[in-house]
């Protein structure tokens, strides 16, 4: 015990002659008054070219076209189908019932792509059925989930 105490009394009085020697700490700031900053700049804002020469964004309305080609498959049977069907007009392919109520591509200006707004329904009571849009070149965004048909737009025409 008589060893812990007198080397707390030494660390005391060595941190003591230390604080002695260090300088005192200012409040002062870096910079002397007298020095000043330039006022900010303010934001001028940026010369806006004539309307005439603005370039008007692309188009990005569809097309609405007479006739949707469809492609369907039954999956158990592998048997393929295509054909065409008008707007307002149903088909038939085994027990499906597609009717296309729109059916609209893109201008020639843009990527190349059909959208039809397809009513599937099945003649069998517990078969699902689809109704909304369809897109040829992602045909799993939206698509007919049915256990053994597959239906996909391939095109729209005129």
């Amino acid at each position: 015990m008589r060893f812990a105490s007198g080397w707390a009394a030494s660390f005391v009085v060595c941190a003591m002659a230390h604080a002695q020697t260090m300088p005192a700490i200012t409040a002062a700031p870096l910079l002397p008054p007298s020095v000043q900053f330039p006022p900010p700049k303010q934001m001028q804002p940026a010369p806006q070219p004539p309307a005439a020469s603005v370039p008007l964004p692309p188009q990005s309305a569809w097309v609405p076209q007479t006739a949707a080609q469809l492609q369907v498959l039954d999956k158990v049977n592998a048997q393929n189908a295509a054909f065409t069907v008008k707007v307002g007009q149903e088909a038939q392919f085994a027990s499906l019932n597609i009717l296309v109520q729109a059916c609209d591509t893109r201008p020639p200006d843009q990527p190349q792509n059909a959208a039809a707004f397809l009513t599937i329904s099945d003649s069998h009571n517990d078969a699902p059925g689809f109704r909304g849009w369809m897109l040829a070149n992602d045909p799993s965004l939206s698509m007919l989930q049915h256990p053994i048909y597959d239906v996909r737009v391939i095109s729209c025409r005129s």
